[in-house]
């Protein structure tokens, strides 16, 4: 059993959307280093394109391929189903990536912030799975499953609000919405799960990662000690749409350096 046999991708053709920056971008370069051949999608068109030509000029054996897509709307998973439909006629990866968060204090946190975070990060991630379906079951075989990876966040499954209240509820949404979609895609031959990263150099994490020293004491607060780092993002999708990963379904991958399981300090430490 080779690496390239457990974890080569060569043949197969993903989605990315959200690609463009931050963990899309990180699993798009994974992806594209074991041979898959890469559509990268996100609003903003220039930032796709110009994301796809600096992952080619890398040289891996992958490519990659970028244009606007938008997850907000209705009309948007709609064109962005046809342009996939026009690109290729089976899908055999798809990474629900494309995200927003929003954050103020508890007490000050608006009404529209609800609707606009659960509008992107589960509404459009479920409609355009669903509006892909028929090219994830055209790259699909009992030996070979298509494969879905949502990315949820370790803020979905701790008690972390930390100002983004609807983002961490969005996000509980999707591990759980991952869980249901692997029951029932299970017999299409369709795996389905979700990473759940903690902090990682983003744009929508710049606020805490931007600057190194504010970064270097974000990831003190990490039982490993930093912050995640693009290979963690890279080798988990890897794992997970390669042949090693061919028998995982409805799992929630944590990619957080150990807060998944922190649970606050010991009860009974002032009594050692």
């Amino acid at each position: 059993m080779t690496p390239d046999h457990l974890f080569g991708l060569g043949g197969k053709t993903a989605l990315v959307t959200g690609g463009a920056t931050g963990v899309g971008r990180m699993a798009a370069e994974g992806l594209m280093a074991a041979g898959a051949r890469v559509m990268i999608a996100s609003r903003k068109l220039e930032a796709c394109q110009a994301a796809a030509e600096e992952l080619n000029a890398l040289g891996y054996s992958g490519k990659a391929e970028g244009f606007a897509g938008d997850v907000a709307t209705e009309e948007g998973v709609a064109a962005l189903v046809g342009e996939i439909g026009k690109r290729t006629g089976s899908l055999e990866i798809l990474m629900n990536n494309a995200g927003t968060s929003w954050g103020q204090p508890l007490g000050d946190f608006p009404y529209h912030a609800w609707e606009r975070v659960m509008r992107v990060n589960v509404t459009g991630l479920f409609q355009l799975t669903q509006g892909l379906l028929p090219l994830l079951e055209a790259g699909a075989s009992d030996d070979n499953p298509a494969r879905v990876v949502n990315v949820g966040s370790v803020m979905g499954e701790t008690a972390h609000g930390d100002r983004a209240y609807s983002y961490a509820a969005s996000k509980a949404a999707v591990h759980h919405l991952t869980r249901i979609l692997a029951k029932e895609l299970a017999a299409r031959r369709i795996t389905v799960n979700a990473l759940a990263p903690g902090p990682f150099v983003s744009n929508m994490t710049a606020f805490a990662t931007a600057d190194e020293d504010v970064r270097l004491r974000v990831g003190a607060q990490v039982p490993l000690g930093r912050v995640g780092r693009p290979e963690d993002i890279a080798a988990a999708m890897q794992y997970l749409c390669g042949r090693g990963g061919a028998y995982i379904t409805g799992a929630i991958l944590p990619i957080s350096g150990g807060i998944n399981v922190e649970t606050g300090p010991d009860l009974f430490q002032e009594a050692y």
